[in-house]
C-alpha cells in the first residue's frame, strides 16, 4: 500500500513538473537561459556541464515572432545568465529587461559584433517599415561566431569564476575549430567559378555572404513577417539562374521548398538546404547536432552552388 502510494505521488509530481513547463535543474550550479540554438551551442561547448542550460525555442518550432510563457518569463527573471539574439525580433527581452526592476545578467548577440542593417537586394520582395533594423542573424558567418564565442566566454567566465581556466580552454578549442571553419569557407570561395547565389525564401545569410564576397538574389529578407512570395519575384529569380547559368537554387530549413522546386522546374538547377542554424529539428536536437556540424553541410553546399 506505502509503495503505490509512493509510485502515485511520484507521477503526480511528475505531472506537475511537466504542467509548469519547467526544467529539472541541478540547484547546485548556475542556470544559464539561451533564447535559440546558436547560444545554447556556443554555451555548451564553453562551459560543457557545469551550468544548467535551457533553450527556450523548442526544436523544430519556427523562432520568428517568439513569444515567451509566464512560466518562460518566471525563468529568465530568476537566471543566472540570461543570452538573446537582441533586435527587433527579441523586443520583448528588451522590454522584460527594462520593466522588472531586476538587475539581470544578461548578454544580447548583437552588442558583441558589428551589425549590418537588412537589405532588400534587386528583386526582392519588401515590406514597409519606418526604417532599416538590423540583420540579427549574427551567427550566420564563423567570423561572427568567433566574436561571439569569446564574448560568451567572458559572461561565463564572470559566473563561475572558480571554472575560469577550465572553460577557457574548452573555449581556445573551439575557437580553431571555428577559424578553421573560417579558412575552409574562404579556401572553397577562392577557387570559386562564380560568387553569385540564389535562395528562393528569406535569406538570413547576409553576413556570411558579406565576408565571403558572394552576390546574392532572395525572394524575402531574413525576418520577414510574409509566408507568401509574389509572382514577379518568383520571375525574376527563375531569370537570375537562367542569365547567370547557375547550378543551384537555395531552400532554408523547416522549409517546405515550393519556390525553390518552382524555380529548379523552370531551370533545370538542383534544390539545396543552407542552415541557418536559428533552430534544429527535435531529431537532430536529440541527436547532438552542432553549429559546426550544420555549418560544415552548408560548406559542401556551397560548393556546388560556385562551382
Amino acid at each position: 500500500m506505502k509503495r503505490t502510494l509512493a509510485l502515485l505521488l511520484c507521477a503526480a509530481l511528475l505531472l506537475c513538473a511537466l504542467a509548469c513547463g519547467k526544467p529539472q535543474l541541478d540547484v547546485g550550479k548556475p542556470t544559464v537561459v539561451c533564447t535559440i540554438f546558436p547560444q545554447y551551442d556556443f554555451i555548451r561547448q564553453i562551459a560543457g556541464d557545469r551550468v544548467n542550460l535551457v533553450m527556450l525555442a523548442k526544436p523544430g518550432s519556427e523562432v520568428h515572432g517568439f513569444d515567451p510563457t509566464m512560466s518562460e518569463m518566471s525563468m529568465i527573471l530568476e537566471c543566472d545568465l540570461f543570452v538573446y539574439v537582441g533586435g527587433e525580433t527579441d523586443r520583448w527581452a528588451e522590454d522584460l529587461l527594462s520593466k522588472n526592476g531586476k538587475d539581470l545578467n544578461a548578454v544580447a548577440l548583437v552588442d558583441l559584433v558589428e551589425t549590418v542593417d537588412e537589405e532588400l537586394a534587386p528583386g526582392m520582395q519588401g515590406e514597409q517599415e519606418e526604417k532599416p533594423e538590423a540583420d540579427e542573424h549574427v551567427w550566420t558567418s564563423p567570423v561572427n561566431a568567433i566574436r561571439i564565442v569569446n564574448g560568451l566566454t567572458d559572461a561565463l567566465c564572470a559566473l563561475l569564476p572558480e571554472e575560469a581556466d577550465a572553460m577557457r580552454a574548452n573555449a581556445d578549442a573551439y575557437l580553431k575549430a571555428l577559424e578553421t571553419l573560417d579558412s575552409d569557407y574562404h579556401a572553397v570561395m577562392d577557387t570559386a567559378q562564380r560568387k553569385t547565389i540564389v535562395f528562393a525564401e528569406r535569406f538570413p545569410f547576409r553576413y556570411l555572404c558579406e565576408e565571403l564576397g558572394l552576390r546574392y538574389y532572395a525572394a524575402l529578407p531574413g525576418c520577414s513577417s510574409n509566408e507568401e512570395v509574389s509572382l514577379s519575384t518568383v520571375s525574376y529569380l527563375i531569370e537570375r539562374v537562367r542569365d547567370e547559368q547557375l547550378p543551384v537554387v537555395f531552400k532554408i530549413e523547416f522549409s517546405d521548398g515550393r519556390i525553390a522546386k518552382t524555380i529548379a522546374d523552370a531551370t533545370g538547377c538542383e534544390v539545396l538546404e543552407l542552415h541557418s542554424c536559428h533552430n534544429v529539428s527535435r531529431e537532430d536536437f536529440d541527436a547532438g547536432v552542432t553549429y559546426l556540424d550544420l555549418m560544415r553541410t552548408n560548406l559542401e553546399s556551397l560548393k556546388k552552388a560556385v562551382n
